[in-house]
């Protein structure tokens, strides 16, 4: 019998698709990381230690390389900085293990980035402020005999350090700030995402023509929306033009606090889940190492990489039979060191088992006083509740998947 295709079908198959398919880019390595490609999406943070401070800046590199953060990023604002790591990559490899470093660029950096590209794995330059372009009070327009001229002395000096970054086999940041625009981009496309995507095309553009490729590409906004744009139109544009180049995700200037994690959250996520993004950086007011966990939780929320305990646990209400909040508090200082496992903590059986159906391991109120043990939508056992954690652990330990902390 002849099948007849509904045309509905494609969609509802998309809709029921709870995979996150990530657009498929280049890969460019970045020391002993390799970004795109078919590989994780990688977790990067940057120092706040003066790059002259040899032994404060190994020991906040190594700070956080040792929680998770892949690639570590140092400013360098002058000639001294950008000889001091040398010393730094030297003594991380004396002392602990090579790390892979990125340096960031600005100002009129072209010697300073050039001295860089000797002892780091990237470079990361802004492109608003790559080449300074002096402002005109009067100015009402770009000419677009002026326009090629700023792009011809933009490749002179871009140029060296390309060439220095290609024939070294290292790779290099455009990463372009809503923020720092240069100057003939706003007047020519205002200060809009498109400013930003254009911005970036000329300096991948300039880098082509000198055949070179080790590209990542960010498009950073403090505000959501545009950062959210800037990058859509981003990868639109790459795909017309036949670019594959990994991108950096990040809210730039997001804040501390809860509401620096919801933002970094709603921008870094929200294009994670429609397949956008090779590396992130969350950027928060506070210790550096308060932004590897928010990364990680990204990923982890949307199934991208599996780096932690997945804690399924329901809301409580008048059917719990103990303590949701303090049990589920026990049962994550328990096991929050393991990875790659679901546990559930339920306050009753009614939606328990059902909602929990997708846990490796189950903690449920059974009745008052006692708990029952799931593997999976198995139950157990039922053990008195001051007994429950330990004996989750147990369960654990008898099925080979525990690691003491």
């Amino acid at each position: 019998m002849q099948t007849i295709e509904q045309p509905i079908a494609p969609r509802e198959d998309k809709l029921l698709d709870t995979t996150i398919h990530r657009r498929k880019t280049r890969a460019v390595k970045v020391g002993n990381v390799t970004i795109g490609g078919n590989n994780p999406v990688v977790v990067q943070s940057m120092i706040n230690e003066d790059t002259l401070d040899i032994d404060g800046s190994v020991a906040g590199i190594r700070r956080l390389h040792e929680i998770g953060c892949e690639i570590v990023r140092v400013t360098v604002p002058s000639m001294a900085h950008a000889r001091a790591l040398a010393e730094i990559k030297q003594k991380l490899a004396d002392t602990y293990q090579p790390v892979p470093l990125v340096a960031d660029v600005h100002h009129n950096g072209m010697k300073i980035a050039l001295e860089v590209a000797k002892h780091v794995d990237k470079v990361r330059i802004n492109p608003g402020l790559y080449v300074f372009e002096k402002p005109k009070g009067d100015r009402t327009e770009y000419t677009e005999t002026e326009f090629k001229e700023i792009g011809a002395k933009i490749k002179e000096t871009l140029e060296p350090l390309v060439i220095s970054l290609r024939d070294q086999g290292k790779a290099m940041r455009i990463g372009v700030n809503h923020g720092s625009l240069a100057e003939r981009m706003l007047f020519t496309y205002g200060d809009t995402p498109e400013g930003m995507v254009e911005s970036a095309l000329e300096f991948i553009k300039i880098c082509e023509s000198l055949d070179f490729k080790n590209l990542i590409i960010s498009l950073k906004a403090s505000r959501v929306p545009v950062m959210l744009s800037a990058y859509r139109l981003m990868v639109k544009k790459m795909d017309e033009l036949g670019m594959d180049y990994p991108l950096h995700l990040g809210v730039t200037e997001a804040g501390d606090g809860e509401y620096g994690r919801i933002k970094s959250t709603a921008g870094i996520g929200t294009l994670l889940a429609e397949g956008i993004g090779d590396t992130i950086r969350v950027s928060l007011t506070e210790a550096p190492e308060k932004e590897i966990p928010v990364c990680y939780s990204i990923l982890q929320a949307l199934g991208l990489r599996k780096t932690m305990v997945e804690y399924v646990a329901c809301p409580s209400c008048g059917r719990t039979l103990f303590n949701l909040e303090e049990v589920l508090h026990k049962v994550r200082e328990a096991t929050k060191h393991l990875t790659g496992l679901d546990i559930a903590v339920m306050g009753c059986i009614v939606n328990g088992p059902g909602e929990m159906a997708d846990a490796d391991y189950g903690y449920v109120g059974r009745q008052p006083g006692f708990i029952s043990l799931y593997r999976g939508r198995e139950e157990i056992r039922k053990v008195p509740e001051e007994q429950g954690v330990e004996q989750l652990i147990q369960l654990i330990k008898d099925d080979g998947r525990w690691v003491d902390p």
